[in-house]
């Protein structure tokens, strides 16, 4: 039986990433020893680490203005490290709202620095909804703006970016980095958490513009400052190099497989699938604005509650694994990242439709 990997993260990585790493787990490059007993400053692991960077920078298309960090804390510690690095003067840190995980950098920032909250929900009669980037009433003053593309838990993604006229912009890109084209210099600072579309939990990449590396900020340890990690090649701390070593082989199976715009089309074919049959169902529903969709994460309701528990169990009897929603919004909710294939969409749609005209 096929295993389809619905979770939300960590989540499945491309298989073939998987048979590479376990055929090499004991025995990397030749050496006789694992990676994950490589000394981090060993040759073969620094240049390991240079093709990684470089391969993302192809993947993304990232220039020379621009740090490419991969620290430790997931995207929570960058919570923390945002404000911290980029606090300037009296200017409030402005954060945009427009789900759980962003409500969370918000009180994280909170603990560090004055910030400045823009809920940008219009949620109507059961539909989550957000303003358009147009209509957000953004301050003339900011240390940075701040805001969450892909909201995982609420299933909304923002698609345009915001503009300020002098702050810089910050992104959590945690649930959607390398799912799209983006345009990297539209933004001055982008971090993600790694468990998503890139590898094990643990590592997240950091890509900073290196001016902002000169602001004072606030007084923080220096495992989270851009600066320091900058200058000591992502190495002040031992980092943690499987995560390392795997990230390094996704971004090689990526630009083997047609890049970011290959992943983009298999994303977009993934969700509209997915979405058609929610929208044509009388048995499911999806309470997300088709404008704010999610690409990465589709949360969809039963009609009757009551059938959740069963839904779930009979889902796993045939392979269908991690579709429980969130605990704060309930229902279900197929995660389906860059290394989910359309068959197993197809597969979550067969028999969906199957438990429906069994409980209908």
């Amino acid at each position: 039986m096929t295993v389809y990997n619905f979770c939300a993260g960590p989540a499945m990585l491309p298989p073939e990433v998987m048979k590479k790493a376990q055929a090499e787990f004991l025995n990397w490059q030749g050496l006789g020893v694992s990676v994950m007993e490589v000394s981090h400053r060993a040759k073969p692991f620094l240049a390991m680490v240079e093709e990684c960077e470089a391969s993302l920078r192809r993947l993304m298309n990232i220039s020379d203005d621009f740090e490419v960090l991969f620290m430790h804390g997931g995207g929570r510690g960058q919570f923390a490290a945002v404000p911290l690095n980029l606090h300037q003067g009296d200017a409030p840190g402005v954060y945009i709202e427009n789900g759980i995980w962003s409500n969370g950098a918000t009180k994280e920032g909170a603990k560090f620095t004055q910030v400045e909250s823009l809920n940008i929900r219009t949620d109507n009669n059961g539909q989550f909804d957000i303003q358009p980037v147009t209509q957000w009433n953004l301050p003339e003053q900011a240390s940075f703006v701040h805001y969450c593309p892909n909201e995982t838990i609420d299933g909304i993604e923002i698609f345009d970016v915001p503009k300020h006229n002098n702050a810089p912009i910050v992104a959590d890109m945690s649930s959607m980095i390398l799912s799209r084209e983006i345009n990297v210099d539209d933004f001055d600072l982008i971090y993600a958490g790694a468990q998503k579309n890139i590898g094990p939990s643990g590592l997240c990449i950091v890509i900073v513009r290196k001016t902002l590396l000169e602001r004072d900020g606030l007084p923080r340890p220096a495992i989270l400052d851009y600066a320091i990690e900058a200058k000591q090649g992502s190495m002040y701390n031992t980092p943690p190099t499987f995560a390392w070593y795997l990230a390094a082989e996704v971004f090689k199976y990526l630009e083997a497989n047609g890049g970011v715009p290959k992943m983009q089309a298999h994303n977009q074919e993934k969700a509209a699938l997915l979405y058609d049959y929610i929208d044509t169902s009388e048995f499911y529903s999806n309470k997300v604005a088709k404008h704010c969709r999610s690409l990465m994460n589709v949360p969809f309701w039963l009609r009757d509650d009551s059938l959740n528990a069963l839904f779930l169990s009979e889902a796993e009897k045939v392979g269908l694994v991690a579709l429980e929603g969130h605990r704060l919004v309930g229902g279900m909710r197929a995660s389906i990242y860059n290394a989910m294939p359309v068959d197993g969409i197809k597969a979550l749609i067969a028999f969906m439709e199957k438990f429906a005209k069994e409980h209908n």
